[in-house]
């Protein structure tokens, strides 16, 4: 089983929101902290503003903040929106046509409770299990852009330390 880029890329762009649930963060800022491409974090970031997971703020200022505490977020609920209702194989189109073993053939069966049994394993989490992330994240950038880096929604405290 694969999950989509695009999948990833939402899951990673919520860790980030959730770092700092007190400020805006930009698209810009996110795009560079992952070094991912601002155009696929746009649509990743609309999906989740017309899902009601992040509140999207326009204008001079403006960003993405989480719209829910992270304690209600479950990853299942975000891994089943972002990978779409494509079926995992063809024979689950409804297309009759799509597959010549469909009436004798046991994988789809398989291949159906697989998939839910990762959604099931997910559901069990929220991106509150994910902040622990938090360090690792901070000394990803910290070796990548330095103690004084880039590190655009961790700030750094008085004492060089990331809050």
């Amino acid at each position: 089983m694969r999950l989509t880029v695009f999948s990833d890329y939402t899951l990673r762009v919520l860790m980030y929101l959730a770092l700092d649930r007190t400020r805006l963060a930009t698209i810009p800022e996110i795009a560079v902290a992952y070094g991912i491409s601002e155009n696929h974090l746009m649509k990743v970031a609309h999906q989740l503003a017309r899902a009601g997971i992040v509140e999207s703020v326009r204008g001079k200022g403006g960003g993405i903040r989480l719209a829910r505490v992270p304690e209600e977020i479950r990853l299942g609920e975000i891994v089943r929106a972002s990978e779409g209702d494509a079926p995992i194989v063809e024979c689950l189109s409804g297309d009759p046509q799509a597959c010549r073993i469909t009436s004798s053939c046991r994988l789809k069966g398989l291949l159906v409770n697989a998939f839910e049994a990762l959604y099931d394993s997910l559901d069990e989490h929220t991106l509150a299990d994910l902040e622990s992330l938090r360090e690792g994240l901070v000394a990803a950038h910290r070796e990548r852009y330095g103690a004084e880096g880039l590190v655009v929604g961790l700030q750094l405290t008085h004492s060089g330390r990331y809050a």
